[in-house]
């Protein structure tokens, strides 16, 4: 299977703007932005959908959980930010590599559209 974009992101052949990285995650600017902050918390290693994870995998969903808080308060959105995670194409998927995105800076409606 050839490489997902973020794979292709996280081994330097492609370039993105990098809010932060450690062992686990990186975190991206996404290019195509739904809010004034809208980043993208992906593991490093592939689980391709939230639906594919297994439960050996709970640490390190939960760290990506905790990188986005991190995030969240780094960047001020203490009045609120949205965490959402796409599963196939119904549900806005595009990328078949699981990732949290964080959206924030400004009041966000619900239902989502």
């Amino acid at each position: 299977m050839a490489k997902t974009v973020f794979q292709r992101i996280i081994d330097r052949e492609l370039p993105a703007r990098i809010e932060h990285e450690d062992e686990h995650c990186i975190v991206l600017h996404d290019l195509h932005p739904q809010a004034p902050i809208h980043l993208l918390v992906i593991p490093k290693r592939l689980i391709e959908r939230v639906g594919a994870a297994q439960p050996e995998d709970a640490p390190l969903l939960g760290h990506l959980l905790l990188v986005a808080g991190a995030m969240a308060r780094k960047l001020n959105l203490a009045a609120g930010f949205r965490l959402v995670m796409n599963h196939g194409s119904h549900g806005g998927e595009s990328v078949p590599h699981l990732h949290v995105h964080l959206l924030g800076g400004r009041a966000l409606a619900w239902p989502p559209g």
